[in-house]
């Protein structure tokens, strides 16, 4: 019997797969090959309008996140990968100096289509940044918290979110 998977079940099988104790698998020469790897984030700047009516900087203050690959295309390239860890962003505004930190510690499973596009299904916090008309939130540096799932189109410009619970939050008002 083939069951079709809910956004609630496929997110919950985030949860689990996270939960578990991946150990690498040993090869011949005593190495491991796979398993979970750091997976750091890269802080960035975005000009006064981008994001927010400001100049804005987010970076990485504590980032203990890493990935495991679950599955490849034949050419090597990831095809499903999880993503988990403790991840706290500093957001600077950069024209007052305001700064706020924010916990972006969600769990994702991330899958990569081959057209280009990605999805993502996430339990917990993620920052997600959405330009004007671009997606399913407003301009602005998000927080999303939860139960969802975000679909990117193939050029990772248009992003939309589907919430299964949880709630949103413009971090740009809290450094305004």
């Amino acid at each position: 019997m083939i069951r079709k998977l809910t956004l609630r079940s496929m997110v919950a099988a985030v949860v689990v797969v996270a939960s578990l104790s991946t150990s690498a698998p040993a090869v011949a020469d005593g190495t491991e090959h796979g398993g979970w790897v750091p997976a750091p984030q890269e802080g960035f700047e975005q000009p006064a309008g981008a994001r927010c009516d400001f100049a804005v900087r987010v970076q990485p203050v504590v980032d203990e996140v890493r990935k495991l690959v679950l599955a490849e295309y034949p050419d090597g390239s990831p095809r499903r990968e999880l993503y988990t860890g403790k991840l706290i962003d500093e957001v600077t505004n950069l024209d007052s100096g305001a700064v706020t930190r924010v916990d972006a510690s969600g769990t994702s499973l991330v899958e990569y289509a081959p057209d280009g596009s990605m999805t993502w299904y996430v339990t917990g916090p993620v920052l997600l940044g959405f330009r004007e008309n671009a997606g399913s939130l407003p301009r602005g540096i998000w927080i999303v918290d939860g139960v969802y799932v975000v679909e990117f189109d193939p050029t990772y410009v248009h992003k939309t979110v589907t919430m299964v619970h949880g709630s949103t939050h413009n971090v740009c008002t809290d450094v305004d």
